[in-house]
């Protein structure tokens, strides 16, 4: 489906163009997608968009016209502009990484829970994000813990860049370091908190999802293996061979992961301390805490 946006077409015109556009095609919330594309590709907020809407969109309707297209597609809108806000941040999204979600904020929320609970958030506390991606966690915890610093690893080079670049854009990217490895390996200092967001949906379920995520969203990043819990196994092999000292765990699981997730690293010496909801109501975070 094509629409070709005129500069002289005027941004009410334009809205309206949008929106029927991407209601004939399907989207589920037509007048909203067409909203957010037209404010983030003109630089508008909502009240611009009403106050200059006989204004003509000018050099941006060619931009218009493939945000557009793309969005018909079911593109994710954080994709086609390249940004997404993620616990009062914005950060940058690229082909290489995942699509943040809101119900990835319950596992930072769940980590400053219990560092604020221990009295550790002003302490120099040394934090580790495996499989970082965009870098919304380590990014988001070091920004909320001005005297800590991390490690984030990923074994794509591509997604640690973009993650550096979020690091750099919100001012943490001194206290932290950018590994290229598989979980933990060659990372030899001890941590206090792990935090991870790992691929955990099971490969013959990949096929099944949105649109939006399975055609948008790195197969690296998602697939789990045959249950989904593959890449836990790992990280919990990983932390035991490589962490000499007691460090709290905190891992997002898959809506009906939990209890298998817990289970995991109890047979590697864990004990499970506390579980956080999503906005959907399933246990989206838990946090667990190896004694050595």
């Amino acid at each position: 489906m094509r629409v070709d946006i005129r500069p002289d077409t005027t941004i009410a015109e334009a809205l309206t163009l949008l929106t029927r556009t991407l209601g004939e095609a399907g989207i589920e919330a037509p007048s909203r997608d067409a909203r957010f594309l037209l404010q983030g590709i003109l630089g508008l907020d909502g009240a611009d968009v009403l106050a200059r809407s006989d204004r003509p969109v000018g050099e941006d309707a060619g931009r218009l016209s493939e945000a557009v297209r793309r969005r018909v597609s079911h593109e994710p809108i954080s994709r086609i502009l390249g940004r997404r806000a993620f616990y009062g941040r914005d950060f940058i999204v690229t082909p290489d990484v995942l699509d943040p979600r809101p119900d990835t904020e319950a596992a930072v929320e769940l980590a400053l829970d219990l560092i604020e609970a221990r009295g550790l958030s002003d302490e120099a506390l040394s934090i580790a994000d495996i499989g970082t991606g965009s870098g919304i966690l380590i990014v988001t915890l070091l920004a909320e813990l001005p005297n800590a610093r991390g490690i984030a690893t990923d074994i794509s080079k591509a997604a640690l860049d973009v993650a550096r670049r979020n690091a750099e854009a919100i001012g943490v990217a001194d206290r932290v370091e950018f590994v290229a490895t598989t979980g933990l390996d060659g990372c030899t200092r001890p941590f206090d908190l792990v935090i991870s967001n790992p691929p955990y949906i099971s490969t013959g379920e990949i096929g099944g999802l949105e649109r939006s995520v399975r055609d948008f969203d790195p197969l690296e990043a998602l697939d789990g293996g045959a249950d989904g819990l593959s890449v836990y196994r790992e990280i919990a092999q990983n932390i035991v061979e490589l962490q000499r000292s007691s460090v709290l765990l905190v891992f997002e699981v898959g809506a009906t992961q939990a209890d298998d997730v817990v289970k995991i690293f109890s047979n590697s010496g864990a004990h499970f301390l506390k579980a956080r909801r999503d906005l959907g109501g399933h246990t989206r975070a838990v946090a667990l805490e190896i004694h050595l």
